[in-house]
């Protein structure tokens, strides 16, 4: 979901490249979503750039299958008609999709791996935030694995097993290392130790519509 508020009055969304287009065939069209640049546009004028607004420009019956957070960067789904949109979009709502995605995070996680099964719900007093809620909250979980370490800070795969909105976010800060530049769930050194959110949707597998299984990657920028 766009983590952006519509009251956000600071957009700025990254212009080059305009669009990066990963795959294209009858049913489908697979982008590189930048960082910054939000995935449908906001009921706000100021807010309607969009990975959707520009793809439409250029093919106007694209419909979304699914959506990133203006600041995660990497694989996103369009469809070209509404029997692939059915079919895949299908997948996602069913959990049946396979997602992975690269983080750098705050600290040094010491175990290798570990799955973090907390649930989430909307944060009602700091909008558009959410947060760990055991008691109202929707189930939610996340397997991740480490791949590596830098100076006070841990590389992950991310596998969420759920699509809760921020839900890798709010996950990795349950987990005592947020994703660094995350400005809404970091502070301090973690925040400012990148000049963006560190969070990239490098491979997503699902059937396709034609029946065969397929695996989309978009190299991860950091």
């Amino acid at each position: 979901m766009n983590a952006l508020s519509d009251a956000d009055p600071i957009y700025n969304p990254p212009q080059n490249p305009y669009l990066s287009l990963l795959h294209r065939d009858a049913h489908l069209l697979v982008f590189n979503k930048p960082s910054g640049l939000l995935s449908v546009p906001g009921r706000h004028p100021a807010l309607s750039d969009s990975l959707l607004t520009r793809v439409q420009k250029e093919y106007p019956e694209a419909l979304i299958v699914h959506r990133l957070d203006k600041d995660t960067s990497g694989v996103v789904v369009m469809s070209l008609n509404r029997r692939g949109h059915a079919l895949v979009a299908a997948q996602f709502e069913g959990r049946t999709t396979r997602k992975s995605y690269v983080a750098e995070v705050w600290g040094r996680v010491e175990q290798a791996e570990g799955v973090v099964n907390l649930p989430l719900a909307i944060d009602p007093d700091n909008k558009p935030r959410h947060r760990v809620d055991t008691d109202h909250g929707k189930p939610a979980q996340t397997r991740w694995q480490v791949m590596g370490y830098g100076e006070k800070r841990t590389r992950l795969r991310l596998y969420p097993l759920t699509g809760r909105t921020h839900q890798l976010r709010v996950h990795m800060k349950a987990l005592g290392h947020v994703i660094l530049g995350d400005a809404f769930y970091a502070d301090g050194d973690a925040l400012l130790a990148a000049n963006r959110l560190l969070l990239h949707a490098e491979e997503l597998s699902f059937r396709h519509p034609d029946g065969s299984d397929v695996t989309f990657t978009a190299p991860t920028p950091f």
